[in-house]
């Protein structure tokens, strides 16, 4: 296992290709960020898949745990700028790499049936309260590493997508909604980043079909209509499958790279973009301050229409606000 420990202050990250403090208005207490590389397992068929997965971990108490998944074709490297962004907010963040192709079906993205891969994955979450299972163990290599033996994961978990990662976190919601009452309770909101329909299946319509109207946040920070975002295909899913007056924001002059900010690649820009660096911070801004808002159960004026942060944006043409279905 590789180890790194990532630590940055306030004014001494301004020079570093990852910078590990917030973006934008928000304040976390915990600025200090510790970053450690293992792996979990994940069933797979008749076969135990053995994922990279990496932790970051705050320098205090973890107010509650997110897991944080790539896109299609990508890896947990290339989310490693917003994931630093919500654990120096306070919380302890997961971001496994998940398989772009896989004999047995074993993909993120749904390009023949991934839905018993995932409901798979959905299993780590069922059982987080257990150490001795795939989750736990995978914490418990992780929480030595970082010198953190005291900790146990955290009773509540945000999932927060990028790309078809937004298709799959929102399945495995409605997986644990429908199988697991454990699993279930534990999770308290979703925080898609500019999300992608498979063109096979229907799992982000399952996913947000089942999580809607159980008072579970859902929002977007979207990107405008392209190629790598599937023509806005999970953005319109979520405008028309969530019953709710406010859905999220569009960037209107992002790039579907945006939710990869500082950890994006050649790759990832020559296809579908090179982000800006006011609209990551828009977008680490929203994404830390409503998955803070789904933990607390609360909603913090200024993140929503009408308040100073949003309307700042609003009024530079920043963002566009999405609506839900009425």
């Amino acid at each position: 296992m590789r180890t790194v420990r990532a630590v940055r202050s306030l004014t001494g990250a301004t020079g570093a290709a990852l910078a590990l403090t917030l973006i934008g208005p928000l304040s976390p207490a915990n600025a200090a960020v510790t970053r450690i590389q293992t792996t979990v397992e994940i069933r797979c068929a008749f076969t135990t898949l053995n994922q990279s997965a990496d932790w970051y971990f705050p320098s205090g108490t973890p107010q509650g745990l997110v897991w944080l998944q790539h896109g299609f074709a990508r890896a947990n490297d290339h989310v490693a700028d917003l994931a630093s962004k919500y654990a120096a907010a306070g919380y302890l963040v997961f971001a496994p790499t998940l398989p772009t192709a896989n004999i047995f079906g074993c993909t993120l993205q749904n390009i023949g049936n991934n839905t018993d891969f995932l409901g798979n994955v959905a299993d780590l979450f069922a059982k987080m309260g257990d150490p001795s299972d795939k989750l736990g163990r995978s914490f418990t290599k992780a929480k030595a590493e970082a010198g953190r033996t005291g900790l146990t994961l955290p009773g509540s978990v945000v999932f927060s997508g990028h790309s078809a990662g937004g298709e799959a976190v929102s399945y495995v919601a409605g997986r644990l909604r429908t199988d697991s009452a454990a699993g279930w309770a534990r999770v308290r909101g979703l925080v898609l980043l500019d999300p992608v329909k498979s063109f096979i299946g229907n799992n982000l319509n399952t996913g947000l079909n089942a999580v809607d109207g159980t008072g579970r946040m859902i929002r977007t920070i979207s990107g405008p209509d392209g190629t790598c975002n599937n023509s806005g295909s999970g953005t319109d899913a979520v405008q028309a499958g969530v019953h709710a007056p406010f859905v999220g924001v569009r960037l209107t002059g992002g790039a579907h790279t945006d939710a990869e900010g500082a950890s994006t690649d050649g790759v990832g820009t020559l296809a579908c973009g090179t982000p800006k660096a006011e609209n990551i911070a828009t977008l680490q801004t929203f994404a830390v301050a409503w998955a803070k808002d789904a933990f607390n159960g609360t909603q913090t004026a200024t993140y929503l229409p009408g308040g100073s942060y949003y309307q700042s944006q609003l009024s530079t043409g920043r963002i566009e606000t999405l609506s839900g279905a009425s």
